[in-house]
């Protein structure tokens, strides 16, 4: 095995098309806002071919304000670990300068919106996070549907979560988050994990 690329930095960098959209968004002060968002984010990398239908943000819970946002970039990036919430959460935290987004001294509640049910990595992402709550668009079963497996997260996956601190609310805006996920099919977008 070579050593050549040991050491060398890994770049995690957003579609510049994802940049602009994230700098021109106003707070979104609803959960319907913020899962809207992270779907245009999904529908945007399935339109520009920049990698998954899937799409996620960060936001101050009380004010809306967008700290982050994320886009699946597993294929452009070759690494199966980018995934939209993850991407997400790694621009947050360092948007933020703390592993955690639920940090002292004075620490303000972080929402992740996402445009599809986090997958078994994803809600590992997610309990350490220090977000307090997951807003979620389409379904597991919805991304089963048209052929990811999302590995094995459970019932009580979930509620290992919730009984931490973590509230999960699912089917915001489910229709729209369904579309991207049939639209990324129809194109012939590839199953990197089926």
């Amino acid at each position: 095995m070579s050593d050549a690329n040991w050491g060398t930095p890994i770049e995690v960098a957003l579609p510049s098309w994802a940049v602009a959209l994230a700098n021109t968004a106003s707070p979104c002060r609803t959960d319907e806002a913020r899962v809207a968002l992270a779907i245009a984010l999904a529908r945007g990398n399935v339109e520009h071919g920049t990698g998954g239908p899937f799409g996620a943000a960060v936001f101050e819970e009380a004010t809306g304000r967008l700290v982050s946002v994320g886009v699946n970039l597993v294929e452009t990036r070759d690494n199966a670990v980018l995934h939209a919430e993850v991407v997400a959460l790694m621009f947050a935290q360092r948007a933020l300068g703390s592993y955690t987004l639920a940090s002292p001294p004075a620490p303000v509640a972080h929402v992740l919106a996402t445009s599809c049910a986090p997958c078994a990595m994803c809600l590992g992402a997610v309990h350490w996070s220090g977000v307090s709550r997951v807003l979620i668009g389409a379904t597991r079963d919805d991304a089963m549907a048209i052929g990811f497996d999302e590995g094995p997260v459970f019932p009580e996956s979930v509620r290992y979560l919730e009984a931490r601190g973590i509230t999960f609310v699912e089917g915001i805006e489910r229709a729209s988050a369904r579309a991207v996920l049939q639209r990324y099919r129809e194109l012939g977008g590839p199953l990197y994990n089926g």
